[in-house]
């Protein structure tokens, strides 16, 4: 297995993915976009010691930008949706 570094980018914290963490136990996070619904589990699994019941990943296109004349497209990239077994939880703010 990659190093959890490698595999878990940083969480996506977004109004949207707060309301899916409150509902539903939702959280979701960017990963690299070779890592496989198992690295990203047992990497979850291992940084923040909870149980995972799934793993729903999706390939984000990147944009195409512009600068003055010339043209470019950011970079694609992977988000995970990962939910957590009941009575787990992660605290990203630890408040």
């Amino acid at each position: 297995m990659k190093p959890l570094h490698q595999i878990i980018n940083k969480p996506l914290i977004t109004e949207k993915t707060s309301l899916q963490k409150e509902a539903g136990r939702v959280v979701a996070f960017e990963v690299a976009l070779g890592a496989n619904k198992i690295e990203i589990k047992q990497a979850v699994e291992k940084a923040f010691n909870v149980k995972v019941t799934d793993v729903n990943t999706a390939r984000v296109a990147g944009k195409p930008k512009r600068v003055g004349r010339t043209f470019g497209k950011r970079s694609n990239w992977k988000k995970a949706y990962v939910t957590l077994a009941e009575g787990s939880s992660i605290d990203f703010f630890g408040v």
